[in-house]
């Protein structure tokens, strides 16, 4: 089985209401998926995480080296594509394009044998996941503190436990926030926090120390992720326990904030750190040094799938009989094209989304959608 051909499909839709997070306006939702086909009709489907056209034109760059090649051979093709572009891409775009290449050939991997990507990570620890509801974004001409607790609250009545509100904006008015959040959830549920790197230092200790009497359980990317020495400040300087990962690429960008502890949790992304090939080793370096993992994920129901295979197979830590699971990060934010893609949406049910037991990724591209939905020029 060869690679006969690699292509990109942009989707795109203008929102009505623009969002922001502390250090990005969305006023679409564009993403990028990635289609392998194989010289025998298989075809695999994966993401890349970040601004969809500039992925798509690195993953065009890559295809040179992947038509031709040996779809299963995972690791060869990795360090190909890896080293092809090492000298100026050892992070940002050259490692989400080869991110999105990565989970189709997994994709391809599971259908070639019949069995869901999970399995071929070495099995299934579970055969469902938690999520939590991602949202309360700023958004454009609308009343932040009011919005943020009314949004929260429905992700309560819905069934999720728990929930990530973006914060950054400015200390005292994310305190506003996230203590009306509380009032309006109660104190059962759990409550994430995330600065998108929007503070620096002084800012983010005084948050947090202020923020961890409102039961927080985790503050995401207090600072901008280069700076991994104002990380550990933070860490040791407030109380809440630090998150970070999204933003840090393959496990040469990982290896140092789990090893040094500058952070609790780290969040690799499956369609930015690599695709499932280094997020293995990410998971096993995690393990090696106690540090809790909890997949950051942001886009379509390809995407959302990956992740789940991923989750699928990370084993329980510690292992004890009521571990510690992973849970699902699961946006809510206005997409209408997240699982509309898809023959058969990835939903939660009472805040319990099911793992695909399917081939592969465990589901299939509706292509009507798909074109109804991509770039137009």
């Amino acid at each position: 089985m060869k690679i006969a051909s690699v292509h990109t499909h942009i989707l795109d839709h203008r929102l009505d209401t623009p969002f922001a997070s502390a250090s990005m306006r969305f006023d679409r939702r564009t993403h990028c998926l990635v289609e392998i086909v194989c010289e025998d009709g298989t075809v695999g489907w994966g993401e890349c995480l970040g601004p969809a056209l500039p992925n798509a034109a690195v993953v065009a760059a890559y295809a040179n080296w992947l038509v031709g090649a040996d779809p299963l051979e995972t690791e060869k093709i990795w360090l190909t594509l890896y080293n092809a572009l090492r000298d100026q891409g050892q992070r940002g775009l050259t490692i989400t394009a080869l991110s999105g290449i990565d989970i189709a050939l997994w994709d391809i991997k599971g259908k070639h044998f019949g069995v869901p990507v999970s399995t071929l990570l070495g099995g299934r620890f579970r055969e469902s996941v938690r999520a939590y509801a991602t949202g309360s974004f700023k958004r454009d001409g609308v009343d932040r503190v009011l919005d943020n607790a009314r949004e929260m609250a429905g992700h309560r009545a819905a069934g999720f436990h728990a929930g990530k509100i973006k914060i950054g904006f400015g200390v005292k008015d994310d305190l506003k926030v996230l203590r009306a959040v509380r009032d309006a959830v109660g104190e059962d549920m759990r409550l994430m926090v995330d600065a998108n790197h929007g503070y620096d230092v002084l800012e983010a200790i005084a948050f947090g120390q202020r923020a961890h009497e409102l039961g927080v359980d985790w503050f995401e990317e207090p600072v901008v992720p280069e700076q991994l020495d104002a990380y550990r400040a933070v860490r040791a300087g407030q109380p809440i326990p630090v998150a970070g990962g999204e933003t840090w690429h393959a496990r040469w960008a990982m290896r140092e904030p789990i090893a040094t502890r500058a952070i609790d949790i780290i969040q690799p992304d499956l369609a930015g750190t690599g695709g499932f090939t280094e997020a293995r080793r990410i998971s096993d370096m995690a393990a090696l040094h106690g540090v809790r993992l909890v997949p950051h994920v942001w886009g379509t129901a390809v995407h959302i799938a990956a992740a789940l295979q991923f989750m699928a197979a990370l084993p329980p830590n510690p292992p004890r009989v009521d571990p510690i699971e992973p849970i699902l990060e699961f946006d809510r934010t206005h997409s209408p094209f997240r699982q509309a893609i898809v023959t058969r949406p990835i939903e939660a049910v009472a805040g319990v989304v099911a793992i695909p037991d399917g081939p592969g990724l465990g589901i299939e591209i509706d292509r009507e959608a798909l074109d109804h939905f991509r770039l137009r020029a």
